[in-house]
């Protein structure tokens, strides 16, 4: 007795022998090196008949790529592995025998009924092109069709091919290289870039018209920031080793130190030579650092969710702010974009927004390097604005951590991913801020070592420290409101650092934000409360003596006694409030999107259109500047040809800075040199030289190992020298040029 391979498990009532057509003994391996399924199962194959249909069928079975016979006793393993045994005469059992035929395995053929003839004439149909023996005339008309209806590849066509549409064109390379450009052209990004730019051309116009000679604001700090680009790229091009020890303020060491050093732009001074080639690499490093705070706090608002209209509010505002007009002098203050931007990628990179909270799949650990970096690039630029981003940056990874944790193990114990790979990039991101700041503060130490009458007190903090007023008083280079704050300015000790007016648009947008908006109650008042504890900072000395606000901070923190002006802290102050505004101007263009949405067909009006571009507008306007732009003093000859270490007379804070920008044609020794404040060996030269040229000015110089003193004529007017510049000096024992319209003395 053997049992069906189809796993019916019926008896058969007789005993097979070895297979009769051609196939294996029970136990045996086939072809494939398979083991015979009967003897998988312990039975033994029945497949020994001589009928007509049951040869076709294993005729048709050994056309077809098989593997034997699975033999399982199991019915859900026999359909798809097996086409089993055929010998069942029940006609249930001959359906599923042809539709095992009919898959890609070779099976017993011995079946008695019509069923199983059946099945292997459609079998035998399926393995060939079309077989001459078949009784069935349907199945002998299919395959007369199926030779006469064929394609150039043997496939048999549709009749109905001919009334489909013709497909589309595959496009070539270059046309698809075309499409993939004008994609780009068009995105969001792209778009972005290119407004930012071209607001930054005209809102700094005509910083771009003379570029090469004239500057904006003044030509002291400035001139003195001209020199900083050129300086760092020349060290790191020509002797690295000594980029801290620069060539101004000759002899002191770590004189790169005395105040920002705008190191980030350093691979841009590596390009160009001599005076007009800084004042150019200045105005376009102006003119980009506008275009990038725009786009920077574009995208920061973008991330934390608000919509195209309410972020464009929040770049410009950020930027062309009417108290940042009076940082036009500032470039280390007006390159501030890196700051939103950093912060808009590290928001990306964690998958975490103010609008939607934080949403895990979003997570990419590229977007967290990337911000970690343009963070530390922001932090190189100065420590005037990086020190308070930097303390920012580590309030917003403590707040952020402890939340995390708290909801993940204390409040809310819900797993929440985070991620190795994140984590990862958030310690090495980390760490490459941290060893920039630390890399950077090594020479500021240095300074403050080596020179005690650079730091600063409370009492000098004070002097730069701005009334509740100056929040609402424009700097005079405002156009809108310059005039019109006259009277207002009068009453401030020190104007051009407590005009603090962000802007009376913004005011409006940032209050109607706190009662409609895109953003949540809590993160409104959050957003307020950041506004309020930023003005309070931006006081200084002013708020109660800073005794529990800005003192606190100068005391405990390590560097903020660096700060001199706490009135810059109106940077974050413009920021939140941005944010606060980009939330009121989203919440509009979502209503608009919803009216527009009623209309028949949808398409927002004109009119509604043109609504939303009205808060940017009006943000705009009131960024409009009147800020001059001076022409740079001409270099003297003498600047060109006079080896150092020399000294250029008359020497003042102000008079140093454009003799520091002369110097970049071959950077000579220059005892010369304007900062944040003044080395006490300078002051002594200063001093000692206002008699020059005597005995005791000269000697004092030579032992500073002065060798050269360049007397600027059209500079001596109403000073000492005008008439001490003729005195003989051969009893000195030093030499006196006449260079262009400069007097050189040799010592």
């Amino acid at each position: 007795m053997t049992t069906n391979a189809t796993g019916g498990g019926q008896p058969t009532g007789q005993t097979d022998g070895p297979d009769q057509q051609g196939g294996t003994p029970p136990g045996a391996t086939g072809e494939d090196g398979a083991t015979n399924a009967t003897a998988t199962t312990g039975a033994t194959n029945t497949s020994g008949t001589g009928d007509a249909t049951d040869a076709r069928s294993a005729t048709t079975d050994t056309a077809k790529t098989a593997t034997g016979d699975a033999g399982t006793g199991d019915p859900a393993d026999a359909k798809p592995t097996t086409t089993g045994d055929a010998g069942k005469d029940d006609p249930a059992d001959a359906k599923p025998a042809t539709t095992d035929n009919a898959k890609p395995t070779t099976g017993d053929g011995g079946r008695d009924d019509d069923a199983d003839t059946k099945a292997a004439t459609t079998d035998a149909t399926k393995a060939t092109t079309g077989d001459a023996d078949k009784d069935d005339a349907t199945d002998a008309k299919a395959g007369s069709d199926g030779d006469e209806k064929k394609d150039g590849d043997g496939e048999p066509r549709d009749r109905w091919s001919a009334f489909a549409p013709a497909p589309d064109p595959v496009p070539g390379r270059p046309r698809r290289a075309a499409r993939a450009v004008g994609r780009l052209l068009v995105h969001e990004w792209t778009l972005a870039t290119l407004a930012a730019l071209a607001l930054a051309v005209g809102m700094t116009w005509p910083t771009l018209r003379y570029p090469l000679y004239t500057l904006p604001q003044d030509y002291w700090d400035p001139s003195l920031q001209a020199w900083q680009m050129a300086w760092s790229g020349h060290a790191l091009r020509t002797e690295p080793a000594q980029l801290f020890h620069s060539n101004t303020f000759f002899p002191e060491q770590w004189s790169f130190a005395f105040s920002d050093m705008l190191l980030g732009y350093a691979p841009a001074g590596m390009i160009g030579t001599g005076p007009e080639a800084a004042v150019l690499r200045y105005n376009i490093m102006f003119v980009l650092a506008h275009a990038l705070a725009t786009l920077g706090a574009y995208a920061l608002a973008r991330q934390l969710g608000a919509g195209r209209p309410g972020a464009a509010v929040a770049g410009v505002s950020y930027t062309y702010a009417p108290w940042l007009l009076a940082q036009a002098g500032h470039l280390h203050i007006v390159s501030n974009g890196g700051i939103p931007l950093a912060l808009a990628m590290l928001a990306r990179g964690h998958g975490w927004s103010l609008r939607y909270g934080y949403r895990p799949e979003r997570r990419h650990a590229g977007w967290t390097y990337a911000g970690w970096l343009v963070a530390a690039w922001q932090l190189s630029l100065g420590f005037g604005i990086g020190l308070p981003f930097a303390y920012v940056l580590a309030g917003i990874v403590l707040v952020a951590a402890t939340t995390w944790f708290l909801r993940r193990w204390v409040v809310r114990p819900v797993k929440r991913p985070f991620g190795t790979r994140l984590l990862v990039a958030d310690l090495i991101g980390g760490l490459i801020f941290a060893g920039v700041g630390a890399l950077l503060a090594i020479p500021y130490f240095k300074v403050a070592e080596l020179h005690p009458n650079a730091a600063r007190t409370l009492g000098d903090i004070g002097v730069y420290s701005p009334p509740a007023l100056g929040f609402f008083t424009a700097p005079a280079e405002s156009r809108v409101w310059g005039e019109l704050h006259e009277a207002a300015r009068a009453t401030l000790p020190w104007h051009p650092e407590m005009t603090l007016l962000p802007g009376f648009v913004l005011y409006a947008l940032a209050a109607g934000g706190l009662f409609f908006s895109v953003w949540k109650v809590r993160q409104r008042l959050l957003l307020l409360a950041g506004v309020l504890v930023t003005m309070v900072l931006a006081m200084g000395t002013r708020f109660f003596d800073g005794t529990f606000t800005y003192g606190l901070l100068f005391e405990h923190l390590p560097g903020w006694n660096g700060l001199r002006t706490p009135g810059r802290m109106m940077l974050w102050t413009t920021l939140l409030l941005g944010l606060l505004a980009a939330g009121a101007v989203s919440a509009f263009a979502d209503r608009v999107g919803e009216m527009a949405a009623e209309r028949a067909p949808y398409r927002p009006s004109p009119w509604l259109r043109v609504a939303m571009l009205v808060p940017v507008l009006l943000v705009l306007l009131e960024g409009l500047n009147v800020t001059p732009h001076p022409v740079v003093p001409e270099q003297p000859v003498a600047m060109r040809t006079v080896d150092g270490p020399m000294l250029v007379l008359p020497s003042s804070q102000n008079l140093d800075q454009p003799v520091m920008l002369w110097s970049t044609s071959t950077f000579p020794d220059l005892v010369n040199g304007g900062s944040g404040f003044t080395p006490t060996q300078l002051d002594d030269v200063r001093r000692v030289t206002l008699a020059f040229p005597d005995q005791t000015s000269v000697d004092y110089l030579r032992t500073l190992g002065v060798r050269n003193v360049v007397l600027l004529r059209d500079q001596i007017v109403g000073t000492p020298w005008e008439v001490t510049v003729n005195a003989p000096v051969d009893q000195l024992g030093i030499t006196r040029e006449e260079v262009g319209d400069a007097v050189v003395f040799r010592l």
